[in-house]
């Protein structure tokens, strides 16, 4: 098993239609704004950006964003990753009821040196440490979208 890779899967139930909640995910420059744990966003154009993200654990991690799919009709934002970890994000949005249901799935390798070797203890702390962050994020975006 390699101890630096790593499969995420998380669903978020969200109290808007689709179109809003894809218009707010593709805004990657306005996580901050919502999203605790995104610390920075940097567009380098219209199809990447840098970013800063720091959750818990008190270690920032940088990725490159380059886009790889943006699909508004079949709901499906992706990106590449490059940088501290390395790998793809995809965020699927599907309607549910009167709201919309957000699915984000990551295949990442990390590449930061100290977390790579931090990688067979740290596992069960950096995993939680990832749900801590897609629960801030759930509860911000939720948030925003209920005051647009």
């Amino acid at each position: 098993m390699d101890w630096n890779h790593y499969r995420f899967r998380s669903l978020w139930t969200l109290p808007a239609p689709v179109p809003a909640v894809y218009r707010a995910l593709e805004r990657i420059e306005d996580y901050p704004r919502w999203w605790p744990q995104v610390r920075e966003v940097t567009r380098l154009d219209d199809t990447s950006g840098i970013v800063r993200i720091r959750s818990l654990v008190p270690y920032d991690l940088t990725c490159t964003l380059r886009e790889r799919a943006r699909d508004p009709a079949a709901g499906i934002l992706e990106v590449s990753l490059s940088g501290d970890i390395d790998g793809w994000a995809r965020w699927t949005i599907t309607a549910r009821g009167t709201g919309a249901l957000a699915r984000y799935d990551q295949e990442v390798d990390v590449r930061k040196p100290l977390l790579r070797r931090l990688a067979l203890p740290g596992r069960p702390v950096f995993r939680a440490n990832h749900t801590l962050m897609m629960r801030a994020g759930r509860r911000g975006l939720g948030t925003r979208l209920e005051a647009v």
